[in-house]
């Protein structure tokens, strides 16, 4: 079966005028702000304007611990919210805006796939309206003027070695991973090591999604610590008188993006904070929006349910307010073939061909994992509903395997085929979500605001992780007695570990235990609101492989974009 490429089936989608996108919603064109033809600013006037109306019903969508390939989130989310609307209901989505890093890199757009995708394509991965730029220039801002106070005398104290506040830059490139800056002479800064991250890891992107309103930015961009004096007391950007500047940069960016999916069903998209080290989901603002605009609103979660479902439950809905009806955990039978512990799967290569042959018996081996992110939407008070991703390679007989697994468990499931055939091919998985959308909602976060730091960072380990106890660091344990000590110590936490396993090791696979999650390092995100344990290493600047996208990505005779996966 030849499929047509992503870039092709968008560029032959036939576009409604954003208008009228809009008026799905009940959102009139007074609120819309457009960029070019196929993307729209909302005005943040659209929340007092909707807030009478009555609230939609919340669908986050989330996964087993995916493969170094990815399992199709978002994917799944588009076609959700596309095969809504077939059974009759608005729906909105909510997306995250992919970071143009790994789009000329490795891992490729971010946009959905097939029939179940967010078009434009090239619009939504390359650009959309410059919110990933607004914040690389706030976060660079700050450190621009961190870098000056240093320069003009130190007024604030601030101890050059207890400096965290990096740079940021949205591009693959590792050699930017530790420099060193102010070389030169004496009028060219103070020499001191540092480094860049990529912009998806930045704290301001991080404020963006988490943000209630523009004020709310403003008091969350002041309160970021980008460093501590000798006696160890937290400097911020207000104290650095940065932060009204840094709104101002970011005045635009907090207003979520308008677009369509190729089913012309409406889409938010907003923010793309980076999932290891912060919450990774989309704004809150763009949710609060659709909540008022739809009867169903289906929102993606970064990674496996123990990492974005958990931080989606007990860090953006702490915030937002909103109150998730049903969960879909979407599971793919290469993913659950790779639980097995039978094969080694690799971004950039074919799959095993073993893997491709039909064998229920490797599905129902790595179906520990299944059975545990299924427990972990649960732990929430939340509805899971198993989504089979289903692709051209599997066999009837193991899907008929994930299907026996989730049942057995007390969870819904359906054959999804959405990336072939769109909406109608998600219809069975909308009438899931429906069915346990309309039982009662029973949520709850996972620990309280007055729990301290290591009984929050030990009650994700063990209840969602399986872990058997935390270990600490040194330096990790001065570091939460600090935060305490400062008062943070009430802000909720986004432990930072590997997505490929439940564990901290990607070598720990299906659902292990018996084992300690390891903390050598805690930071603190005290603008955005979380504090971040860093268990095992995280790269928060990516690097390029052997044959990045951007070497097929170029432009044809007649100026369009080609190679763009």
């Amino acid at each position: 079966m030849t499929i047509p490429s992503d870039l092709d089936i968008s560029r032959a989608t036939p576009l409604t005028p954003l208008e009228d996108v809009a008026a799905q919603l009940g959102i009139g064109a007074h609120l819309l702000e457009p960029h070019g033809r196929s993307v729209a600013k909302i005005s943040l006037d659209a929340m007092e304007e909707l807030s009478n109306r009555p609230t939609a019903r919340y669908v986050v969508v989330s996964a087993i611990t995916p493969t170094p390939l990815g399992e199709g989130k978002t994917t799944t989310t588009v076609g959700l919210g596309q095969a809504l609307r077939y059974l009759g209901k608005r729906s909105a989505v909510a997306i995250r805006q992919p970071s143009m890093g790994p789009t000329f890199g490795i891992k490729g757009g971010a946009a959905g796939g097939g029939y179940s995708q967010v078009v434009p394509m090239e619009a939504l991965n390359l650009h959309l309206t410059g919110d990933m730029h607004a914040v690389t220039a706030a976060h660079n801002l700050l450190a621009a003027m961190l870098d000056n106070h240093l320069h003009k005398g130190n007024a604030l104290g601030i101890d050059p070695q207890r400096i965290t506040w990096r740079r940021v830059l949205d591009v693959n490139d590792r050699d930017l991973r530790n420099i060193v800056t102010g070389l030169g002479g004496r009028a060219d800064g103070t020499p001191r090591q540092t480094g860049f991250d990529i912009t998806a890891a930045s704290e301001v992107m991080a404020v963006l999604a988490l943000s209630t309103s523009l004020q709310d930015m403003r008091r969350r961009l002041g309160r970021i610590v980008v460093g501590y004096t000798r006696d160890g007391a937290p400097v911020s950007a207000e104290q650095l008188r940065a932060a009204g500047a840094m709104t101002v940069i970011m005045r635009d960016a907090i207003k979520p993006n308008l677009m369509q999916t190729t089913e012309n069903t409406p889409v938010l998209v907003h923010a793309g904070p980076f999932g290891n080290i912060a919450h990774g989901n989309s704004s809150v603002v763009a949710d609060r929006i659709a909540s008022r605009c739809a009867d169903y609103v289906v929102t993606e979660a970064g990674f496996g349910a123990d990492m974005g479902a958990e931080r989606f439950f007990n860090i953006k809905c702490r915030v937002s307010g909103l109150r998730p009806d049903a969960a879909v955990l979407v599971a793919t039978v290469r993913a659950l073939k790779a639980h097995s512990g039978r094969y080694t799967v690799v971004a950039g290569r074919p799959l095993p061909p073993a893997m491709l042959a039909e064998n229920p018996d490797d599905v129902l081996a790595g179906a520990a994992n299944l059975r545990k992110q299924i427990d972990n939407i649960r732990l929430h008070g939340v509805s899971p509903v198993v989504a089979i991703n289903a692709f051209p390679t599997d066999h009837p007989s193991e899907h008929q395997a994930i299907r026996e697994v989730a049942e057995a468990e007390g969870a819904r499931v359906a054959v999804s085929n959405h990336y072939l055939e769109g909406g109608k091919g998600a219809v069975e998985l909308a009438e899931a979500v429906v069915a346990a959308a309309e039982q009662p909602s029973g949520f709850r976060l996972l620990y309280p605001d007055s729990a301290d730091l290591r009984t929050k960072i030990e009650t994700i380990a063990t209840r969602v992780y399986g872990a058997a106890g935390v270990s600490y660091q040194p330096a990790a344990s001065r570091a939460l007695d600090a935060y305490e000590a400062n008062g943070f110590g009430d802000l909720p936490v986004c432990i930072a570990k590997t997505h490929l396993s439940l564990s901290s090791d990607p070598t720990l696979l299906g659902a292990p235990t018996g084992w300690t999650l390891p903390v050598r390092e805690v930071r603190a995100s005290v603008g955005a609101g979380f504090i971040y344990p860093i268990c095992g290493e995280m790269r928060t600047m990516p690097g390029l492989g052997s044959h990045p996208a951007a070497e097929s990505i170029d432009i044809d005779e007649n100026g369009n974009i080609i190679g763009l996966n």
